[in-house]
């Protein structure tokens, strides 16, 4: 989720978008003792000399990222994602989702929201907790969370518009967020700001994305902000973290590469018994087949542009992309954002799968090359040749606690 997120970013900002560093944080990250961030880097294919750092696990590292980035100097690519796990039936079930953000940081004349000033409010107090290894966060009584945060936040958002020298009633666009859900309601309505100019903070339609919100309702809400609208974010995390910012003149011929309500309206459903299962809340029957190999890091070192990056070889003789590189291969060819076309598909119920079955479509690509690949986010009988598909980085197994990244094809939802 943070490279399709990273990668939007970058999209969204054209030639604008090369990032002198990249920023991750999440709640739940694939590996400790190893960085994380250098999944996302290598599959961006930015250059080596690109710094790759992880931020912490807690949810303030998220913010704490973004108002690092803007305080400093370059271009920062600061991505955020996160997997809300709880109970069945708990309230983190309930009102979580899954999600990730990611905001381009820097200057110069493409910048679409000007950064006024920021502010911050730290207290030690436990509401919230998972130990490393937890399978779920454990919460202290709602009210007292409350009481704790309601006058923190107060605090970092009269700094802030003490430094950017503004009142309440010139906000306006106020997104409050955290996961106490209450915290933030109730805070919204004691900061003087209109009613009116509160953002929805989409739990009905995404559920709450934890560390990945900030950034998301920032995002959704500079999607269609006009020139000089002022935006204020405060977050609720261990404290209260506040932002301003001004959308500038740039803001008015930015043109997302895809909208936060495009990715939200392109979801399709998951029965409950799937989703408990991805949890491992719901030990399941595993297929009767043995479990893939450990990955090999030697051979993925050996391939990082074709494993991370999709970058294929042109044919000595055609100039055609070859998909796997052969040997032969001459120049590189970037495929990763060339959409395709199914041109027929397999539906396998016995081979090992963390989700079976398993959908392997034959994809022509445009500009030529074929592919057998595996397909993602479709139902079977939504399978047929001539689905136009895109690509998207996507785990394919876990063995020895080493994840298998590589590429799927998912349907381009209205393309059809």
């Amino acid at each position: 989720m943070g490279f399709e997120a990273a990668r939007l970013a970058l999209r969204s900002a054209g030639d604008d978008g090369c990032p002198n560093a990249l920023w991750f944080s999440t709640v739940t990250p694939a590996y400790v003792d190893k960085t994380n961030a250098t999944t996302i880097h290598e599959a961006l294919r930015l250059d080596d000399d690109v710094p790759a750092f992880d931020f912490g696990g807690a949810q303030r590292s998220a913010v704490g990222a973004l108002r690092t980035a803007l305080n400093g100097p370059g271009t920062t690519l600061v991505v955020a994602s996160d997997i809300r796990t709880g109970l069945p039936g708990g309230g983190d079930e309930v009102s979580g989702g899954d999600g990730a953000s990611a905001v381009l940081v820097g200057d110069g004349p493409a910048v679409i929201a000007e950064y006024l000033g920021g502010a911050s409010q730290s207290e030690e107090f436990v509401d919230r907790w998972r130990a490393p290894g937890g399978e779920r966060s454990k919460l202290w009584e709602e009210r007292f969370g409350e009481t704790r945060y309601l006058p923190l936040g107060e605090r970092a958002f009269q700094a802030v518009l003490k430094e950017a020298d503004l009142s309440p009633e010139q906000v306006d666009q106020l997104i409050v967020t955290g996961l106490h859900t209450r915290a933030a309601t109730a805070l919204a309505g004691r900061l003087g700001v209109a009613g009116e100019n509160v953002v929805d903070n989409r739990a009905g339609a995404i559920g709450n994305t934890g560390a990945a919100h900030p950034g998301l309702l920032l995002t959704s809400v500079l999607e269609s902000a006009t020139p000089g609208k002022v935006i204020a974010l405060l977050v609720l995390a261990d404290g209260a973290d506040a932002m301003v910012f001004r959308a500038t003149e740039a803001i008015a011929s930015f043109q997302p590469s895809r909208t936060v309500d495009a990715q939200t309206e392109g979801g399709a459903p998951v029965t409950y018994g799937k989703f408990l299962a991805w949890r491992k809340m719901l030990p399941l029957e595993p297929p009767r087949r043995p479990e893939p190999l450990r990955p090999s890091s030697s051979a993925a070192g050996r391939s990082l542009d074709w494993k991370y990056g999709f970058v294929g070889r042109a044919d000595p003789d055609t100039g055609a992309p070859q998909m796997p590189p052969l040997p032969s291969g001459s120049d590189p060819i970037p495929m990763a954002d060339v959409p395709g076309t199914i041109v027929t598909y397999t539906i396998d119920h016995l081979v090992y799968s963390e989700s079976p079955p398993v959908i392997f479509g034959i994809v022509d690509f445009d500009g030529g090359g074929r592919l057998p690949i595996e397909l993602t986010d479709v139902a079977p009988d939504d399978v047929k040749p001539g689905v136009r598909v895109e690509m998207t980085f996507r785990k394919l197994f876990t063995s020895d606690d080493i994840h298998n990244y590589f590429w799927k094809a998912r349907p381009i939802r209205g393309a059809n």
